[in-house]
């Protein structure tokens, strides 16, 4: 793939010139399951050896945006069988994904402090198996789509990395956005299989975890667009 993609460049952790209890957790109490942006990449290939200690057979999901970690842990410890691993760029986002997680005897998560644009850093083909997108920022100034992480580049690479079998699920409340990302999508090699305007009443609701946001979101009327993607 060209490298013609801009890699947006974060902030180092250990050159913060303030360390909070956010900073210090994700290189202290949780450094063994929670990663900075310099130690992540170190797992490429091996977050199922070196960080779950698990068989290569066990399925892998990564969630892209955890925020503070409703959907995060309750899916880890809804599904002790599987792994996961979190991708969030905000220190108390992330502890608090973590921690929430680990609070509820899950055994099976980590986490890293990474930008979801530099995501073949982190992971090999066929690594991974379901991703989650949930409610990750719009960007919808007219100058910002670019910056939207639901993009036919980030799709490519996701395609590349899932086995065959996986699944992608986005949910937005931005219909801007997923207007926008459904042109993106015919772009991909992905296949559609769930697709709704309104996914509180959909055929779909009943098996519908809701994030915080989206409870925010939907007492105020809005409609949460959601689509899966599969690899076939």
């Amino acid at each position: 793939m060209s490298e013609i993609f801009h890699r947006p460049k974060i902030n180092l952790t250990r050159t913060l010139p303030i360390p909070n209890a956010y900073t210090l957790a994700l290189d202290g109490e949780y450094s063994n399951i929670a990663f900075n942006e310099e130690r992540a990449p170190a797992n490429k290939g091996k977050w199922r050896s070196d960080v779950f200690k698990a068989a290569e057979s066990k399925p892998m999901d990564l969630e892209i945006g955890t925020g503070a970690g409703d959907h995060f842990a309750h899916y880890a410890y809804q599904n002790p069988d599987r792994l996961l691993v979190g991708l969030e760029l905000k220190y108390k986002p992330l502890i608090q994904s973590i921690r929430r997680a680990t609070k509820g005897g899950s055994k099976n998560a980590a986490i890293a402090r990474y930008h979801a644009f530099n995501i073949d850093e982190l992971f090999i083909e066929g690594e991974l198996n379901n991703v989650f997108i949930h409610f990750p920022d719009p960007w919808t100034s007219p100058k910002k789509p670019k910056n939207r992480v639901v993009n036919v580049r980030i799709l490519d690479l996701l395609y590349n990395m899932q086995r065959p079998g996986s699944y992608i699920d986005f949910k937005t409340d931005s219909r801007v956005y997923f207007l926008w990302a459904l042109d993106e999508i015919k772009q991909s090699k992905y296949k559609v299989v769930r697709q709704t305007l309104n996914l509180h009443q959909s055929e779909w609701q009943s098996e519908n975890f809701m994030t915080g946001f989206e409870k925010i979101f939907t007492k105020q009327g809005i409609e949460i667009n959601y689509i899966r993607l599969l690899k076939e």
